[in-house]
């Protein structure tokens, strides 16, 4: 059984087939199927050594982007991805998998229109709450949709709804339960007091690192704080916080990062009494997993709607307050994190409504579906 895996872009792409993947090699185990073959269809891998870990074969394939602002690189790229779809019908072709599966986004589209030239099967998922362009073209022919969260149904076509799933986030086995012990001593952080967790995306936010500056000297008065700041911007974020904390006694309570590894997200969640975050899918469905309540800012909606959305969708569930960007102050960020942490009670409604929105187990769903999809591919 060969299996391609298609998208990128962002770690919201990216990480879901990881999950999948996990997933496949789990349930083959189990049916004692013959271990599949799996490539990754797609530009510069968001994380190359993820893709060794699982024995996934790389298959570099060009991809253009369509930003939603007018740019002249919009016109170059639709030449990179015509290259690219040149190049993933002679892969794929090469390769001839039993089904393609498709996380969106501009990465996947070069082996969709591939798959589609070549009548391979294709099953998609869709992690937003308003689904991508990418994901509404390629339903037309998927032979199954799934999809994160409950309004994202709404977005395609009623004649493709028969064939969607709601799964829920493909969430990677190791981070998607925290370690309860152990945080405080590994982070070397104050018991005394509870953690916030303030993460930006894979890429981290320069919005949310410049209030986090601001507030730290009253933030790490009451609170622990963990910032995961973006790799890009780790060393400007760190001479900024030493600066800011120089003659602070708590200086100790707050710890930079770019980019947590898996132990010390899973670390930090576990001693995280509130997460603040972008509202990229794959995050909102990591916190809720944790069952830690959440303050979400998302992306302005000029440079991304999809964030919106997201947050908001999470929030109508109780386990998240938005706050918009431009309303974002210090003054406002420190209060609503005041807000909740005093609130015993809030605090326990919005895990539990958290807990209840991670849909668990969404990888081997939607691994089960693509299992099952290749199998008949490869019989018939």
């Amino acid at each position: 059984m060969r299996i391609v895996l298609t998208g990128g872009g962002t770690g919201g792409h990216f990480y879901p087939l990881i999950a999948v993947a996990e997933a496949i090699e789990d349930i083959s185990k189990e049916r004692v199927l013959i271990e599949p073959e799996l490539y990754y269809f797609g530009p510069n891998a968001f994380d190359a050594e993820a893709l060794h870990e699982h024995d996934i074969t790389h298959v570099a394939i060009p991809a253009g982007r369509m930003r939603r602002y007018g740019s002249i690189l919009n016109f170059f790229d639709i030449f990179k991805t015509l290259w690219g779809i040149i190049i993933a019908t002679i892969r794929l072709f090469g390769i001839y998998p039993d089904i393609v599966f498709s996380t969106g986004g501009f990465a996947s589209c070069p082996a969709l229109v591939a798959a589609r030239v070549l009548a391979i099967p294709v099953v998609i998922y869709d992690a937003d709450a308003v689904p991508g362009r990418v994901s509404l073209w390629s339903s037309k022919f998927a032979r199954w949709i799934a999809v994160a969260h409950p309004d994202a149904v709404s977005g395609f076509h009623e004649s493709v709804r028969d064939r969607i799933a709601r799964t829920g986030h493909p969430i990677r086995k190791e981070i998607e339960k925290p370690t309860g012990e152990g945080g405080h001593e590994f982070l070397k952080l104050d018991t005394a007091v509870p953690t916030i967790f303030i993460m930006g995306g894979s890429q981290g936010s320069v919005a949310i690192n410049n209030v986090v500056s601001s507030a730290l000297p009253e933030l790490v008065k009451k609170y622990n704080i963990v910032h995961q700041a973006g790799l890009a911007n780790l060393d400007e974020v760190s001479k900024v916080s030493k600066l800011i904390l120089r003659d602070s006694f708590f200086d100790k309570r707050y710890k930079v990062f770019g980019l947590l590894n898996t132990l010390a997200l899973r670390m930090t969640a576990g001693i995280s009494s509130l997460v603040v975050s972008r509202a990229g899918s794959g995050s909102i469905f990591e916190i809720a997993s944790w069952g830690i309540p959440a303050i979400l800012i998302p992306i302005p909606e000029d440079v991304s709607h999809d964030q919106k959305e997201n947050a908001y969708s999470y929030a109508r569930s109780g386990a998240a307050i938005v706050l918009e960007q431009r309303n974002v102050t210090p003054h406002l960020f420190i209060a609503e994190i005041d807000r909740v942490i005093s609130d015993p009670e809030m605090q326990k409604k919005m895990s539990a409504a958290a807990l209840e929105f991670a849909r668990p187990e969404s990888a081997r769903k939607i691994a089960a579906i693509i299992i099952d999809t290749a199998l008949e591919h490869e019989s018939a």
